[in-house]
């Protein structure tokens, strides 16, 4: 970019000067933004720590505990208590690692798949014992299976 401004201060045109540094004209003439310092904005309504724990135990509460946070926050605003907005309840619960289902739900102990063991013929049968998958080659209208038997036609 200095290259294509001491080009122009040297009276060469800005195509030339462009193609010659590889810069775009829109790009060289375009202002800078004006460089600002970040300073974060923190809101005059922002809930304070106590603000947030009080949200936090209504949500842990016994009567709340297994309900979702929209229904939590519609009974307390029944019961005339307004704690904070729905968005404020969820980032509450974000905060704090909570944000996943919260009802109680049953653990059930993984099942072992059953395994049929045979020593000898004719000591194990299943309900599949007749369902026999065979690839063909070649598809033939004169084969059809039906019923696990060849037919002609």
């Amino acid at each position: 970019m200095t290259t294509y401004r001491s080009m122009l201060e040297l009276k060469i045109p800005s195509r030339r000067a462009a193609s010659l540094t590889g810069v775009s004209r829109t790009t060289a003439n375009r202002k800078p933004a004006p460089l600002r310092d970040h300073v974060p904005v923190v809101p005059q309504n922002k809930l304070s720590a106590a603000e947030r724990s009080g949200i936090l135990a209504a949500l842990n509460s016994l009567e709340f505990v297994d309900l979702a946070p929209m229904q939590v926050y519609t009974k307390l605003l029944d019961q005339g208590i307004y704690l904070g907005s729905l968005s404020t309840f969820y980032r509450v619960l974000e905060e704090n690692s909570q944000v996943t289902e919260r009802r109680r739900l049953a653990k059930h102990p993984p099942r072992a798949v059953p395994e049929l063991v045979a020593t000898a013929p004719g000591q194990v049968f299943t309900c599949y014992a007749d369902i026999v998958i065979m690839p063909m080659l070649v598809w033939d209208p004169r084969f059809q299976a039906v019923d696990g038997t060849k037919r002609s036609a």
